[in-house]
């Protein structure tokens, strides 16, 4: 029986949301633009989704844009905010261990369009610190980016205490929230974050891959990056994958009711793991053990380079990463940025959780750890 613990590059689909996506392609199929009956019905499978979306961020569902996924949010909030914002504030404060949606459009800013930013690097524990990236924000600020939870340490960063003190000094300054890793795990409250665009994704909350939603505060002006028909609001043209947008909704839907217990089992789970590797003399762990997102692990098996333990655990149908699953095995910037040693970089392991996730597996886990550090390290 498969393992699979690479939760934070994808999930497995839950019932509400694949059936919700087969009911749409196959019932609800309409065009959501269309006038007739079946473009009426289709319409109201988005106001539902959109609505369930919403309730997740306790926000009114106007403000909810539908994407292509967390990638498309982040562009289009980051460059559109920065064109619209940036015209004569030309500097841009981020977090230094943002995930690459995030990290290449504002390089792009930098380097093709004249922009100054401020990468802020956080503590060994993976941790911004909150007063550093305060202290970077002047007058000249036009956009503060800070993800929520990490997606490669887990560590959880203080964005409401970073934002909130933006807001209250630069009110003109848009604060940008990639939650990808937080959604569905962390309460989210909108309004209580001082976020003014708040980015989520489906694919890692149990829907389907290929869609994604930003919460835009009222009143903030965001340049679209895609024109054409004026779907979602002139935000974001192009005609509503329906059945995807509706998995989505669905998904959240079933999640909502569970949260606190899921985090709860979750905070067992990885206690139970981390007890287990702490007996093992050739672990290091990487992620903080406090203020951290119990679904995300990080750890190095000394000696032995990650795709090596990767491939072991692989063959014996245990499913892990190496870190973020948009890197492809590149290194990590987020453990360098961490002052994690290259050596122990380049034999990192990511285990993520999902709520399905047990106690017997996690025994499986490190059962098979031991055996393939003790058959790799022979061989070398």
């Amino acid at each position: 029986m498969a393992v699979y613990l690479d939760n934070a590059a994808t999930t497995l689909p839950c019932e509400p949301a694949v059936s919700a996506v087969f009911d749409c392609m196959v019932e609800d199929y309409g065009n959501p633009s269309s006038l007739h009956k079946l473009g009426v019905i289709a319409e109201q499978r988005l106001t539902e989704a959109r609505k369930s979306i919403a309730a997740a961020l306790v926000c009114d569902p106007q403000c909810i844009t539908f994407t292509s996924g967390a990638t498309e949010c982040n562009n289009t909030a980051i460059i559109g905010a920065a064109r619209n914002y940036g015209k004569r504030k030309k500097k841009i404060v981020v977090s230094a261990i943002e995930h690459p949606s995030v990290a290449e459009p504002i390089k792009y800013l930098e380097e093709k369009e004249g922009f100054e930013v401020v990468r802020i690097k956080p503590s060994r524990n993976g941790e911004i610190a909150a007063e550093d990236f305060i202290d970077a924000v002047d007058e000249n600020t036009c956009l503060v980016s800070c993800m929520m939870v990490n997606n490669e340490t887990g560590a959880i960063q203080p964005v409401r205490r970073i934002f909130s003190h933006v807001k209250r000094n630069f009110p003109d300054c848009i604060t940008h929230c990639d939650a990808v890793q937080g959604f569905m795990k962390l309460p989210i409250k909108s309004a209580e974050l001082f976020a003014d665009v708040i980015v989520v994704s489906g694919h890692k909350v149990y829907a389907v891959k290929g869609v994604g939603a930003m919460y835009i505060r009222k009143g903030i002006r965001i340049a679209p990056l895609l024109m054409g028909g004026g779907q979602e609001k002139g935000m974001r043209s192009g005609t509503e994958s329906v059945p995807l947008i509706a998995g989505f909704g669905a998904a959240v839907r079933s999640l909502m009711p569970n949260m606190n217990v899921a985090y709860s089992n979750a905070e067992q789970i990885r206690a139970y793991l981390l007890k287990k590797l702490s007996k093992l003399e050739y672990i290091t762990v990487n992620s903080a053990t406090e203020n951290s997102s119990p679904y995300i692990i990080n750890f190095s098996v000394r000696g032995i380079r990650s795709e090596i333990m990767l491939h072991y655990l692989e063959s014996k149908e245990i499913y892990v990463s190496s870190g973020s699953a948009c890197s492809k095995g590149a290194h990590s910037s987020v453990l360098s940025a961490i002052g994690v040693p290259d050596k122990l970089a380049d034999s990192a392991i990511r285990v993520s959780l999902s709520r399905a996730t047990t106690m017997g597996e996690i025994d499986l886990l490190v059962n098979v750890l031991q055996e393939g550090y003790q058959s790799l390290a022979k061989t070398k």
